[in-house]
C-alpha cells in the first residue's frame, strides 16, 4: 500500500476518512481499495472517544468496504464479539424504532444536560431490549433500533420501554415523549446492517405515531398472532399512507388495558 503523505493527506476530504476526532484529528483514510483494507486491519487499534463515535467509525467503514466490493471477512463478527453483543438475525424478524419527539426543542431546554438525558435513555432502552429478547441494531441522534426473533417481543418491549421512561426521574425541563414504530419483514442482511423496505417502513410507522403512541403494522399483529394479548389491546386505525412506502400500510395503536 502507497504511504499517505501529509501533502496528499491535507488534499483528501474529510469523507475520505472513517473516523475524524473532536479535535479534528483524521483517522483511517478510506479513499482507496488498499487503504480500506488497512483500516479493516487496524480498527482496534483505534482509540475512540465514546461508544457512539466508534459505532459512527464502523458504519463509515463498513460502507466504504461495500463501495470497493470489499468483503470484510471476520470483521463483523469479530467486532460483535469485541462488543459482546449477539449476532443480528436473519430471515422473519420483528423490528422496534423509537425516536423522540422535537427532540430539538427537548436540546434547547436542557443545553449541556441533553447529553445525560440521552445516555438515561439510551441505557433504559438497551436494558428492556434485552430483557425482552431483542438486540439494538443501531442507536444514533434521537433514534433507536432494535430487532426480534417474535413480534410478540417487539411488542412487549415497546410497552415496557413506555413504562420505564414513565417512571424514570427525568431533568425538571420535562420527561422525553417517545413514539414507537413496530414492523415484521424479512430484510437482507449485510455487513453494513439490515436493508430493504421492512426497515423504512418501520421508521415511516414510527414518524407516523403521536408522542407517546406505539403504531403497530399489520404484518407485525399477524406475525404476534396473539395480538390482544393480557396486558394490551390494539385500536385498529385502518390504512395509511406513508411516505416513500408503495402501498397504504394497515396501522393499529397500542392502548393499555
Amino acid at each position: 500500500m502507497p504511504q499517505l503523505d501529509s501533502a496528499r493527506r491535507k488534499e483528501l476530504k474529510d469523507s475520505a476518512f472513517a473516523y475524524i476526532d473532536a479535535r479534528n484529528r483524521r483517522r483511517l483514510p478510506i479513499h482507496d481499495a488498499a487503504h480500506v483494507r488497512n483500516a479493516l486491519s487496524r480498527f482496534n487499534q483505534v482509540i475512540f472517544e465514546s461508544p457512539e463515535a466508534r459505532d459512527r467509525a464502523r458504519t463509515r467503514l463498513l460502507k466504504a468496504a461495500s463501495r470497493y466490493g470489499i468483503a470484510p471477512v471476520g470483521f463483523v463478527e469479530g467486532q460483535l464479539r469485541a462488543r459482546g453483543e449477539t449476532r443480528l438475525p436473519t430471515g422473519a424478524v420483528t423490528f422496534l424504532m423509537l425516536d423522540i419527539v422535537d427532540s430539538t426543542g427537548l436540546l434547547q431546554r436542557l443545553e449541556d444536560r441533553y447529553a445525560r438525558l440521552l445516555s438515561d435513555l439510551r441505557r433504559l432502552a438497551r436494558a428492556t431490549v434485552q430483557r425482552s429478547g431483542g438486540v439494538e441494531v443501531d442507536a444514533r441522534g434521537d433514534e433507536y433500533f432494535a430487532v426480534f426473533k417474535r413480534a410478540t417481543d417487539a411488542i412487549a418491549a415497546a410497552i415496557a420501554v413506555r413504562a420505564a421512561v414513565g417512571e424514570h426521574a427525568w431533568p425538571e425541563a420535562g420527561r422525553p415523549m417517545l413514539r414507537f414504530g413496530v414492523h415484521s419483514g424479512r430484510p437482507t442482511l449485510t455487513e453494513a446492517g439490515y436493508v430493504g423496505l421492512a426497515v423504512h417502513a418501520v421508521r415511516r410507522i414510527c414518524s407516523a405515531a403521536a408522542p407517546d403512541q406505539v403504531l403497530i403494522s399489520h404484518a407485525a399483529v399477524t406475525a404476534a398472532s396473539t395480538p390482544q394479548g393480557d396486558a394490551y389491546a390494539l385500536i385498529e386505525l385502518g390504512p395509511h399512507r406513508l411516505k416513500g412506502l408503495p402501498e397504504a400500510e394497515h396501522l393499529f395503536a397500542l392502548a393499555d388495558r
